[in-house]
């Protein structure tokens, strides 16, 4: 069963995905990126995803066809080495932009916590 947990975070649409991307388990991403708010960007953390089959790989490329379609950029994030290895060997790493967690977050993000003494 595929979990997709959504937190909005200013201009950018998270989406925690947990499970695997197989046949029969992606009819709510397509649901959630359709229903997300108008943003720059949606970022798709990948850290518990366990599985990608064939027709999970074609739903990934249709949902960055979805967010391109409604100006948003996807990314995904946390993606485990086993994934990146199905990405290169699918060149599917030259379609996807895929990040580190730490670079997801701006320093401008950064700058704004208070820090308070102790």
């Amino acid at each position: 069963m595929l979990n997709i947990e959504r937190r909005n975070l200013g201009p950018v649409s998270l989406l925690n995905l947990e499970g695997n991307v197989v046949i029969g388990e992606t009819g709510a991403l397509h649901d959630i990126v359709q229903s997300l708010p108008p943003t720059s960007s949606v970022v798709l953390d990948l850290s518990r995803v366990r599985l990608v089959d064939a027709h999970g790989l074609g739903v990934l490329l249709q949902v960055r066809e979805q967010s391109r379609a409604r100006g948003m950029e996807l990314q995904f994030t946390n993606v485990s080495n086993q994934l990146r290895e199905v990405f290169r060997i699918t060149r599917l790493d030259a379609v996807f932009q895929i990040r580190s967690g730490v670079e997801f977050f701006s320093l401008p993000a950064r700058q704004r916590r208070t820090l308070v003494a102790a």
